[in-house]
């Protein structure tokens, strides 16, 4: 079994972010996007490495004590391995060395798989953001996490 590491992302790592986010996602960012994203003290992102290669990728924007969670996406061949929760976990330690007290995020209704992973760590739904995704056209739910 090869060893995960987490890391925060770099700018070498952009072109393999944005093609991940691009396999993952039907209106993806692209490298343009995170390297927009990148280059801003406010925005932190970081990255899943397994055997080399990005397996993971997930971003916080920050604005005061509050961040919101972006482009949470893990390679889809090693989904169920608890990279994403590993990722989170240590994205979210590194919010709270910055301040941070309260994490948003949005998710499809129908992605069942990560809203039990945002439950199981801590968050709790708010709302519901009618029709906010598309193709397909979906809900988005709203989640916060304290502290």
């Amino acid at each position: 079994m090869s060893e995960l590491l987490i890391r925060e992302m770099t700018e070498g790592d952009l072109k393999a972010v944005s093609e991940l986010e691009t396999r993952n996602f039907s209106h993806p960012w692209r490298y343009e996007d995170f390297k927009e994203a990148f280059s801003k003290p406010h925005y932190l992102y970081y990255v899943a490495e397994k055997d080399g290669n990005i397996a993971g990728v997930s971003g916080l924007i920050i604005s005061f004590d509050e961040a919101e969670l972006v482009n949470v996406s893990v390679d889809e061949r090693l989904r169920r391995e608890g990279i994403a929760k590993a990722l989170l976990s240590k994205l979210f330690d590194a919010g709270r060395e910055r301040g941070v007290k309260d994490f948003l995020l949005e998710v499809r209704s129908g992605n069942a798989a990560a809203i039990a992973l945002y439950e199981k760590l801590g968050f709790v739904k708010e709302g519901i953001s009618p029709g906010f995704y598309r193709d397909p056209k979906e809900d988005a739910l709203l989640y916060h996490l304290k502290g």
